[in-house]
């Protein structure tokens, strides 16, 4: 029996409840989506599920919140889009916002920094896991792990541009297409099949009306999301100058949104270059603590740069000694607010011509070959962690001088064998690295 099309509200509250329980990162938010949406209250079907995700895997930014904004317009137009998108990333802004001042207010308290430092260690285990767990389903053919294997090296020892990578990697993938097709086809995502139960959106249910392409539509959409981002870049320019930190944060996040394919650990190598080395938001100690926080809330792992806009907002004073959480917190909002906003033009302007090509997509050779590279790139940021975490007092100048945290190498071994075998999960993962790092303190050992 086909069950009773949910109502807006109905869907409202859904996607405010996975605000606030999608924990475990891309994986664990899309788990969490299929067993609701799909196994317990059957609001789409498993092909139309994989139909969605096949699209916004290969676009750039969060793909789980991308997911989460095209299954709210598939369900309820562009009003169930909106709202699906925006209540999955609302719950973690705020309760980042409330982290990120307690880092910077209580980070020097000793109790907190044995907390971090057993924390540390346990990033540099989930970055590499995640490079595993990408690699292991992308890397099909020796040509994809030289792309990769580029990838690495360019980032690593010639300090490319991460744009840059990930241009080459799309005309490596055109070529490829057309020298060894076979070796950059698409991975492919197959369909569920046999029978199943039937969902409000069924394999065979027609394309609701406005999920109909229109070429009207699509202009309607395009200006509206050019006037939105124009409009609040111009006010932050005209409110503080285009060379202030605010400003210039709109702008840093907007090319991040757009330049960063493969999900929140491939936005961060770029994250590193802008905000670290260009601006100086935050310091690479400061971006390791961030990823840690950001993989013990809810919400996608690239909310990580609303804590990358708080530090800088807090740090840099932009409205005085006296303002600092106020500064913070705008710096966390504007990263988030242009970080996310191109999310919601992918969905709502390609959701129509995806829909269209329901029963062929395919990924093309260069997003095949994107792909491949986003591992290299993840592995590259799992040496710089690993670098500043085992070597604390190492810098450019002297990269292995000072003594090596054998301890928090222990700690990352450890957190490493369990993510990878798959015997525990992210967040019970970070605790147990949290309580090491205080025993190891109240030890004397660190």
């Amino acid at each position: 029996m086909t069950p009773a099309a949910p109502s807006f509200r109905e869907a409202l509250r859904f996607w405010l409840k996975l605000g606030f329980i999608s924990f475990g990162g891309p994986a664990g938010q899309i788990a969490v989506m299929h067993r609701e949406l799909v196994e317990r209250m059957r609001w789409i079907s498993e092909k139309r599920f994989l139909h969605a995700l096949n699209y916004c895997m290969v676009l750039p930014g969060p793909e789980a919140q991308q997911l989460a904004t095209y299954i709210g317009w598939l369900l309820h137009g562009t009003r169930g889009g909106i709202v699906a998108g925006a209540l999955f990333v609302l719950p973690s802004l705020f309760i980042l916002i409330a982290l990120s001042w307690l880092y910077m207010r209580y980070g020097d308290v000793p109790a907190v920094n044995a907390i971090l430092h057993g924390i540390k260690p346990a990033v540099v285990a989930i970055v590499l896991a995640a490079a595993w767990r990408i690699g292991s389903r992308s890397l099909r053919h020796p040509l994809l792990w030289a792309v990769a294997a580029a990838a690495f090296l360019a980032l690593f020892v010639f300090s490319a541009p991460f744009p840059l990578v990930i241009l080459g990697a799309a005309l490596l993938g055109i070529a490829g297409g057309r020298i060894a097709p076979h070796a950059f086809a698409s991975a492919g995502h197959a369909a569920a099949k046999g029978i199943h139960a039937p969902s409000v959106i069924d394999d065979d249910t027609p394309t609701p009306p406005h999920a109909h392409f229109d070429r009207a539509r699509l202009v309607t959409t395009l200006l509206v999301f050019l006037s939105l981002w124009g409009v609040a870049l111009a006010t932050l320019a005209m409110a503080f100058g285009w060379e202030a930190d605010f400003t210039q944060m709109g702008w840093f996040f907007t090319r991040a949104a757009l330049v960063t394919f493969g999900g929140a650990y491939a936005v961060l190598p770029y994250v590193l270059q802008g905000a670290v080395e260009d601006h100086g938001w935050i310091t690479a100690t400061q971006m390791i603590d961030g990823l840690a926080l950001g993989e013990t809330t809810p919400g996608p792992l690239i909310m990580v740069v609303a804590f990358v806009g708080f530090v800088g907002g807090w740090t840099k004073q932009l409205f005085g000694a006296e303002s600092l959480f106020l500064a913070g917190a705008m710096g966390a909002s504007v990263a988030t607010i242009f970080t996310f906003l191109p999310s919601f033009l992918f969905i709502l302007a390609g959701g129509p011509l995806v829909e269209r090509t329901r029963d062929d997509l395919n990924l093309t050779a260069p997003l095949t070959a994107i792909t491949a590279a986003v591992v290299g790139v993840i592995v590259n940021l799992t040496v710089f962690f690993a670098w500043h975490v085992f070597w604390p007092g190492a810098n450019a100048a002297a990269p292995l001088a000072g003594r090596v945290d054998w301890a928090s190498i222990a700690i990352a071994v450890a957190a490493s064998i369990v993510l990878l075998t798959k015997r525990l999960e992210v967040i019970p993962v970070i605790g147990l690295s949290a309580l090491a790092g205080l025993a190891l303190w109240a030890a004397g050992l660190a």
